[in-house]
């Protein structure tokens, strides 16, 4: 190795997105400066302190600081340590980390902008920063938000927490938009909804944190969640860490906090608040079934009232009727193919609904000013 080149360590685990999105941002600088060599063996979070790291001698650490006997070890290295997770208070190494705070206003911001007056928060027992997030999204969304806080790991998934979870869902006043602490919390309660038969996103909105892609995509519906930020905490945390091997900063006194970049909004926050649970159950049934032959019979029977009953409350809480609602579904779902997949319009035409190609194309035009075939041309071309 150049005897220039700087040795970096690096404890950061790969088995979450988050950690994944930090190297991330590592590496970009790495790359950028073009001054370092790094060394990184996968792990997972909650793993025992490597090994290889009681004496190792380097020139620096960039480490997810879980515990204090990973504070000891990384103490006993003679070398700067910056941590970009916060777990473990007054360990006395500087910190990047995101900012949990501001990632609750926007998830609050999200669900208040689809008209949710009513407001929980599904987090983790004895975290940090899960306790940041729910007192964050407590403040934008008021003191009356309802708080549900389980243990993390094997317990999260127990027959008791998930009875726990299931009856605190069947309490919370409804329509209601919820924030879990990570996304992997949202696919439990997401499960427990379906269990109950709650309608998602119409009685109980979700919002995550990570925007883990492979996790929210599984989800079902998938999970709307926020870009928190990770990549940049990654490169942030390497310019500190150059800076401070470097001796051309000073250790910072206060945490560095990134704020999150933004909403990836997805299935299970894509809806406007529905306060009658009729019209919320027969808007589900149309979600579920955009690909098969709809009547209102058959929707008012899912929402279990009459036909003309449904008709006319559906029409006073959406704004238009059942079958403009069912195509404007249908149209979003083909859009979302033609832009997203590489399935023939056909294909296409038949998964959301539509009799044929043809017809496709000619609501789809009426409705979007392009055809789909124009549409898909351009965005292989842009």
């Amino acid at each position: 190795m150049p005897p220039d080149r700087k040795r970096v360590a690096l404890i950061v685990e790969t088995s979450l997105a988050s950690g994944r999105e930090i190297l991330r941002g590592i590496a970009r600088y790495a790359h950028e400066i073009d001054r370092w060599h790094l060394f990184h063996a996968a792990r997972g979070l909650q793993e025992a302190v490597p090994g290889w790291l009681r004496g190792w001698d380097g020139d620096g650490v960039i480490a997810r600081v879980h515990s204090e006997e990973l504070v000891g070890a990384l103490r006993d290295v003679e070398a700067p340590v910056v941590d970009v997770l916060g777990q473990v208070p007054r360990c006395g190494f500087p910190l990047v980390h995101v900012d949990d705070e501001r990632i609750a206003f926007e998830a609050a911001r999200h669900l208040r902008d689809r008209d949710f007056r009513s407001f929980a928060f599904f987090g983790i027992e004895g975290e940090n920063w899960s306790e940041r997030r729910r007192e964050g999204f407590r403040q934008a969304c008021g003191r009356r938000t309802a708080i549900l806080e389980t243990p993390r790991g094997e317990a999260e998934a127990s027959e008791k927490s998930v009875a726990q979870l299931r009856a605190w869902l069947r309490e919370l006043p409804k329509p209601v938009g919820v924030m879990v602490a990570s996304d992997q919390r949202g696919l439990l309660l997401l499960e427990a909804c379906r269990s109950e038969g709650i309608a998602v996103p119409e009685q109980v909105a979700v919002v995550g944190v990570d925007n883990d892609v492979t996790l929210c995509d599984i989800s079902s519906p998938p999970l709307t969640s926020i870009r928190a930020g990770h990549f940049r905490v990654g490169y942030e945390a390497a310019r500190l860490l150059d800076g401070l091997m470097t001796d051309s900063v000073k250790e910072p006194k206060q945490p560095v906090f990134v704020p999150p970049t933004g909403v990836v909004i997805r299935g299970s926050s894509d809806t406007l608040a529905i306060d009658d649970p009729a019209v919320a159950l027969g808007v589900r049934f149309l979600r579920e079934h955009l690909s098969e032959p709809v009547t209102n019979d058959l929707v008012a029977r899912a929402a279990g009232i009459s036909r003309t009953l449904f008709q006319q409350r559906f029409r006073e809480a959406m704004g238009k009727t059942v079958r403009e609602y069912l195509t404007e579904q249908r149209l979003r779902r083909a859009k979302g193919l033609i832009e997203n997949s590489d399935l023939t319009l056909a294909d296409i035409a038949q998964r959301c609904g539509f009799k044929h190609q043809e017809y496709l194309g000619d609501v789809f035009r009426k409705h979007f000013g392009i055809t789909p075939g124009r549409l898909r041309k351009t965005i292989k071309e842009g």
